[in-house]
C-alpha cells in the first residue's frame, strides 16, 4: 500500500467499520463509537512502522491530550454538569415554556436558527452556542412532540453560522492572519458568499415549520428559573469565557433550586454527578479520536494530502478548489477547523499568490470549507457534545444539517461561477 494511503488507512477502517456494521445491523445505535475508535486507534498503532511500540503509544497519548483537546473536554465536564443541574431545578422547562408563549409554533425552527445565528456571531464559538441553546432545542421537541434530531441540528447549523463569520471566531482569525487580509475585508466576501445559503435556509425552515403545532397546554412560567439560562447567553453574549459562563449557570441552578426548593444541596451534586459521568462516553471518542488523528499526522496522512491536491492546479479555479479541497480533507484528519486551516494556511497563500486568488476570497474559501466539514463530522467536538446534550446519537443529527450542507454548495458555486466577481 502507498504509504501516504496507509497513513490515512485508520481514518478508512473507523469509517468503513461504523458505517459498514450500522447498515449490516440496521442501526446506528447498536453500533457503539467508543469500539470503533479503539479498533482504529489499535490499528493506527500498529501501522505505524518505524516507530518503537512505545514511541507510538507516546504519539497517540500526545494527540490525545493536547491543549486544545483538553480544553474541549474540561468544557463537555462543565456543560454537563450544567445541563444536569439545570434539569433537575427546571430551569430547562421553564425556559422551553417561555420559548413556546413567545414564539407562534410555526416560528420555533427559524426563530431558534435566528437565535443560534446571533449567539454564535457575538460569541464566536459554536461550542458555546451548542451549550447554551441545544438543551432547550431539545426541550421544546420533547414538549411539541417534534424531532429531536431536527431541532438539535437547526442549533448546530446556527453555531457554525457565527464561527465562520464572527469577528472573534478562531477561523476568522487564523484565516485572517495566514492570507494576510483584514477582517473586515474577509466578512464582507464571506457574508456575500454565504448569503445564499442563509436565505434558502431560513425558507426551508419557515416551510418545516408551518405544520407544527404548540402543545395543548403550556404551563405557567416560573420566571426565575429562566434566570441561570438568561445569565448564560448575556454572559456569553458579552464575550465571558465559555468555561466560566459554564461556572456561572452551574452556580447559579444551585442557589435557586435550593432556595426555591427544587432539590437540596445533596440532590444538585448527585445532579452534577450524573450529567458530569454522562458526558464519559463523549469525553473517551473524542480522546481516541485525537490519539488516532495525530498518528495520522505523525505518518505523514495529511503531508500526502496536501501534496497529491496541490500536484494538478491549472488556472484560478483549480487553485480556488484544491484550496477548499486541501483543508475539508485535513479537517477531516483533524476534526478540528481551526487546526486545519493553520495546517494549510500558508500553502493556501502560496497557491493563491501564484494563480492570482484574492487573498480575501481565499481566506472565505478557507474558513467556509472548514466550517462545513466541522458542522458534519459525526466525531467533531461540537456535533459530540450536541448529541451529549440532547441524548442522541450524533450520526442521527447529520441528515438534518442543512446549513453546513448548504454553505458549502455555495462555496463550491461562488468558485465555479466567479462569485462574487469583485473578488474573483
Amino acid at each position: 500500500m502507498n504509504k501516504g494511503l496507509l497513513a490515512l488507512s485508520p481514518l478508512i477502517v473507523f469509517m468503513g467499520l461504523y458505517l459498514g456494521l450500522s447498515i449490516i445491523a440496521g442501526d446506528f445505535y447498536k453500533v457503539p463509537m467508543t469500539v470503533i475508535f479503539m479498533i482504529s486507534s489499535i490499528y493506527a498503532i500498529a501501522i505505524s512502522g518505524g516507530f518503537p511500540l512505545k514511541r507510538r503509544i507516546d504519539i497517540f497519548t500526545r494527540g490525545a491530550s493536547s491543549d486544545n483537546l483538553m480544553l474541549m473536554l474540561w468544557i463537555y465536564v462543565l456543560a454537563g454538569a450544567f445541563a444536569a443541574s439545570a434539569k433537575e431545578m427546571g430551569a430547562i422547562d421553564a425556559t422551553v415554556n417561555l420559548a413556546l408563549n413567545i414564539l407562534p409554533p410555526s416560528m420555533i425552527l427559524p426563530g431558534l436558527f435566528v437565535a443560534a445565528c446571533f449567539i454564535s456571531i457575538s460569541i464566536g464559538t459554536s461550542v458555546g452556542t451548542v451549550v447554551a441553546l441545544v438543551p432547550i432545542a431539545a426541550g421544546i421537541a420533547h414538549q411539541t412532540g417534534g424531532n429531536v434530531a431536527l431541532m438539535t441540528a437547526v442549533i448546530v447549523g446556527g453555531a457554525y453560522f457565527g464561527d465562520n463569520l464572527s469577528f472573534i471566531s478562531d477561523t476568522t482569525v487564523v484565516a485572517t492572519q495566514t492570507q494576510g487580509c483584514k477582517m473586515s475585508d474577509k466578512f464582507r466576501v464571506n457574508s456575500l458568499i454565504v448569503a445564499p445559503a442563509v436565505v434558502v435556509i431560513m425558507i426551508i425552515y419557515a416551510v418545516m415549520g408551518s405544520g407544527m403545532h404548540a402543545p395543548g397546554h403550556v404551563p405557567d412560567i416560573d420566571y426565575l428559573k429562566v434566570i441561570p439560562y438568561l445569565v448564560v447567553l448575556i454572559t456569553a453574549v458579552s464575550g465571558m469565557n465559555v468555561m466560566a459562563v459554564l461556572a456561572v449557570g452551574i452556580l447559579l441552578c444551585g442557589i435557586i433550586g435550593i432556595f426555591g426548593g427544587s432539590y437540596d444541596l445533596f440532590s444538585w451534586l448527585s445532579a452534577m454527578g450524573k450529567g458530569i459521568t454522562g458526558m464519559g462516553e463523549l469525553i473517551i471518542v473524542a480522546m481516541m479520536a485525537g490519539g488516532m488523528l495525530e498518528i495520522i499526522r505523525e505518518n505523514g496522512g495529511i503531508d500526502y494530502i496536501i501534496r497529491k491536491l496541490t500536484a494538478h492546479v491549472h488556472g484560478k479555479r483549480g487553485a480556488e478548489l484544491s484550496i477548499g479541497a486541501l483543508v475539508s480533507l485535513v479537517n477531516v484528519c483533524t476534526a478540528n477547523n481551526t487546526v486545519a486551516i493553520l495546517t494549510v494556511g500558508n500553502i493556501a497563500k502560496q497557491i493563491g499568490d501564484k494563480y492570482g486568488v484574492d487573498n480575501r476570497k481565499a481566506a472565505s474559501i478557507l474558513d467556509t470549507f472548514s466550517c462545513m466539514v466541522q458542522g458534519l463530522l459525526p466525531y467533531g467536538v461540537q456535533m459530540l457534545l450536541a448529541a451529549g446534550l440532547a441524548g442522541i446519537n450524533p450520526v442521527q443529527i447529520i441528515p438534518y444539517l442543512f446549513y453546513p450542507m448548504a454553505i458549502g454548495l455555495s462555496a463550491i458555486l461562488s468558485i465555479l461561477l466567479r462569485y462574487p466577481k469583485k473578488y474573483s
